[in-house]
């Protein structure tokens, strides 16, 4: 027998699946639930004694037969039946004891109550829902339903009534009830499917030195619902260490499904790959790779208006046909397949992914879905849903900066100011408030103007202990914008009002989160006068998402020091850290340490420029072949670039040298040049000749790429790191001082340094690569920086420009 357990609400939107995908207008959720919950009891407590509020009511369907008491009604066993049992619960907003009786469903809008001809059919559904359960278990034969909506600006009311009889809802719930059946059924038997062939399914390579002890440690983890912080050298295998138990993990029931989660699409598409390779070996589980919206749109440009986008009008009427159609035909849905689907069945492709991961064993995405407040997939994470996912968090370094971004908001005085004067004479409501939250940033500017220098100040931002009236005054702008938004069409601003609406809405979802963790300052951006809630250690928000799973898995290869990220990535002390073993032979990587060299802001000069140039053609003469040269900036590299090839690129014995250099304004089809370089289709032949790639250490080339063999086989990175001081990383070094004295460490050392990993870990990608990674730095011999060598770095040598030249010899030769 299946047992499956549903509220009203949920069926009526999951079969009805209507709505309005340009409804971009999302109001702060807490915020509009709590004034929600405020209209309905005032409704509720102005209503006379026949009005009873909040009334549970429950009932269970039998495949395809109706019974309104127990199972046991129907059968004495029901255990041993094949049978699929359905219970749909909720509470009715109100009953009304009159004749007829009647349900009263209440909703809260922003909306023109005016405009309204007829209720929403999703909320009418609901209303019928309660409306069939309550005259079927009390005999009626006809009952009422009533829709009241409130304006939740003006508390404005607006009703809709009906009358019913028993008979019709009795075919419409009964029908409702089939179309949900299919899916449960189709969901049910996929289940059984799926979780013999997880039993049945062996790890797909000969294990790595190592790996098996990897895969123990990430399956005890989730068994034990903690998190893991994993330190996973290149070459471990991390990708299938840690989806292949979590697999296991699911097909003992210890969770329902696995999020995949990225920073970059080049490890979507490994992990979309790890997923074919054991579906190949005979696995039966269904995974998704959800694209952004953005990308995914087959318009030249986006427009999510049902007038001008054939794809989302009419989508909800479609949608459930192409769902079943690619559930029933596919298990894996990549970006090609979607799209194909989406075309055959004419619905928008991104909303029809959507609804289609809710049906996936594995959801392989951006960070966004599950850590962004705005984007997070509310389907599968939002309060009251069942905590049954697996997370598994791939380049776990980039979800500190991530984090701390997606969980700060600024406010811009200038754009305030702007959006004013665009609605001047359309809303005069509107246009005071906007005065409103301009002034009060008018009295917060003045405190930076005025700051007293001999108090310490710096010139460039001052700290705000209280901005409690200009939030006041942005919660009622918020309230009018969405008011202006629903209720008038401008299309000649429209965007720019969505942009400035949705910067306040997350302004003031931001502000509710404030804790010990944040920072509130004022700032100029090219002289636009700015105010900053500044999230300087986001673990308390990132856990809070992670808590909504039943355990995390957090890897990198450059995870170090697993103890500054466990403390940012919100890790407890019971929580797991792994070191896992690399696997490559560190004889085929020379690791080189160069002395009397740096990049030390006050040693700058051209006499180091010429220093660390001779390394870098010391280094490329020992062996001809690709190289990419990492730099602290732009115009460090300018500095050095031209002093190389004016001394280095124009002779005749060393005409075979050619440079290829990163510049600030990169295109993507210009990026994709550069990198077709070091490919193996480029004609250079590395017997005869040197390619030296000019990069910037911690842009696109440092990180993802994977160069193998002689595509590259040298990384030369010239300096620690060390991120540029601004006023950000100056308060992330103030916070981290205060707390535990390692402000230095936590806002430029670490950060810095974990560039430098991922920059050396572009050379040895495959376990017959053999290559050469140069630290161009004095300052890497200091007890601070030797402390955070991985232990892969044990044979590090110290060189300088006499013995750079023989050492590289003996290796390479």
């Amino acid at each position: 027998m299946r047992n499956v357990k549903i509220s009203v609400r949920s069926l009526v939107e999951f079969i009805l699946r209507e709505g309005d995908i340009d409804n971009r207008i999302a109001h702060d959720a807490a915020t509009a639930m709590q004034e929600g919950g405020r209209l309905h009891r005032k409704i509720q407590r102005a209503q006379g004694g026949e009005y009873r509020a909040e009334v549970p009511l429950s009932y269970t369907y039998i495949n395809g037969n109706l019974i309104s008491d127990t199972i046991s009604d129907a059968c004495e066993n029901p255990e041993n039946l094949d049978l699929t049992t359905v219970t749909v619960d909720g509470r009715a907003d109100g009953i009304i004891d009159i004749d007829p009786v009647t349900i009263d469903e209440i909703k809260g809008t922003y909306r023109k109550l005016e405009r309204m001809d007829a209720p929403d059919n999703v909320h009418l559904a609901q209303a019928k829902c309660y409306a069939f359960i309550y005259a079927s278990q009390n005999g009626l034969e006809k009952i009422g339903a009533q829709m009241t909506y409130v304006n939740m600006d003006t508390e404005e009311i607006k009703r809709f009534q009906y009358v019913f009889m028993f008979n019709e809802l009795d075919v419409w719930f009964g029908e409702l009830m089939k179309e949900y059946i299919r899916w449960v059924d189709m969901e049910q038997d996929w289940f059984e499917k799926r979780n013999i062939s997880i039993k049945d399914t062996e790890f797909p390579f000969d294990y790595r030195e190592g790996q098996k002890e990897l895969v123990t440690h990430v399956y005890h983890t989730i068994v034990h619902g903690r998190k893991l912080f994993l330190e996973a050298p290149t070459g471990v295998g991390k990708t299938i260490s840690t989806i292949f138990p979590t697999i296991k993990a699911i097909g003992e029931k210890k969770a329902q499904r696995m999020f995949y989660l990225t920073a970059k699409t080049v490890t979507r598409t490994v992990a979309s790959d790890t997923m074919n390779i054991l579906r190949d070996k005979g696995l039966r589980f269904k995974s998704i790779v959800l694209t952004a919206k953005d990308k995914i749109c087959p318009l030249e440009e986006r427009n999510c208006n049902p007038e001008a986008c054939p794809y989302a009008k009419g989508h909800f009427d479609r949608v459930n046909d192409a769902m079943f159609a690619i559930l029933t035909e596919c298990e894996d849905f990549d970006r090609n397949t979607l799209e194909e689907y989406a075309e055959r069945f004419c619905v928008c492709p991104f909303e029809f992914s959507l609804d289609v991961s809710l049906f996936c064993d594995a959801i392989i995405c951006d960070y966004n879905y599950l850590f962004d407040p705005h984007v997070s997939l509310k389907r599968f994470f939002s309060d009251g849903k069942p905590a049954d996912s697996i997370f598994l968090i791939d380049e776990a370094h980039n979800l500190v900066d991530r984090g701390r971004n997606m969980y700060s908001a600024v406010i811009n005085k200038t754009v305030t100011l702007r959006i004013k004067s665009l609605i001047k004479g359309l809303d005069p409501t509107l246009t005071r408030r906007l005065g409103s939250v301009n002034k009060e940033l008018l009295a917060l500017k003045k405190e930076l103007d005025n700051e007293d220098i001999s108090q310490g100040y710096t010139g460039r931002h001052v700290i705000y202990q209280d901005i409690l009236k200009l939030v006041l005054s942005m919660q009622r702008l918020s309230d009018r914008l969405q008011h202006f938004l629903e209720n008038t069409d401008h299309s000649k601003i429209r965007e720019e009002l969505l942009d400035f609406y949705f910067d306040v809405s997350h302004f003031l979802y931001i502000y509710d989160l404030l804790s010990e963790g944040y920072i509130i300052y004022g700032y100029y951006d090219r002289d636009e006068f700015c105010v900053r809630i500044f999230c300087v250690d986001p673990s308390q928000n990132l856990v809070a998402c992670m808590d909504k799973g039943v355990s995390s898995v957090l890897f990198s290869a450059t995870l170090l020091p697993i103890r500054y990220y466990k403390s940012l990535l919100g890790g407890k002390e019971e929580d797991y850290e792994v070191y896992a073993r690399s696997t490559f032979d560190p004889s085929k990587r020379g690791l080189y340490l160069a002395q009397g060299v740096t990049t030390k802001y006050t040693e700058r000069s051209k006499e180091q420029y010429e220093r660390i140039a001779a390394y870098i053609h010391d280094i490329v003469e020992a062996r001809s072949g690709k190289y990419m040269v990492f730099f602290p900036s732009y115009s460090f590299l300018e500095n050095v670039r031209e002093l190389y090839e004016n001394r280095y690129c124009f002779f005749e014995e060393t005409k075979d040298i050619r440079l290829a250099i990163q510049n600030e304004r990169m295109t993507d089809e210009e990026k994709e040049e550069f990198l077709a370089l070091f490919s193996n289709d480029e004609s250079l032949d590395t017997q005869q000749g040197t390619l030296l790639g000019f990069c910037v250490l911690g842009g696109v080339f440092s990180e993802g790429i994977d160069l193998q063999g002689d595509n590259l086989i040298g990384a030369i990175i010239v300096g620690t790191g060390i991120p540029m001081v601004c006023e950000e990383n100056e308060l992330i070094k103030s916070y981290f001082d205060a707390r535990d004295g390692e402000g230095m460490k936590y806002a430029y050392v670490y950060p810095g340094f974990n560039k430098v990993l991922q920059a050396a870990g572009r050379v040895i990608r495959t376990h017959d690569d053999i290559g050469i990674v140069a630290l161009l730095d004095y300052r890497f011999d200091y007890a601070s920086y030797r402390e955070l060598y991985p232990r892969e770095w044990s044979n590090i040598k110290r060189v300088n420009r006499d013995s750079i030249r023989r050492e590289l010899m003996d290796f390479w030769y």
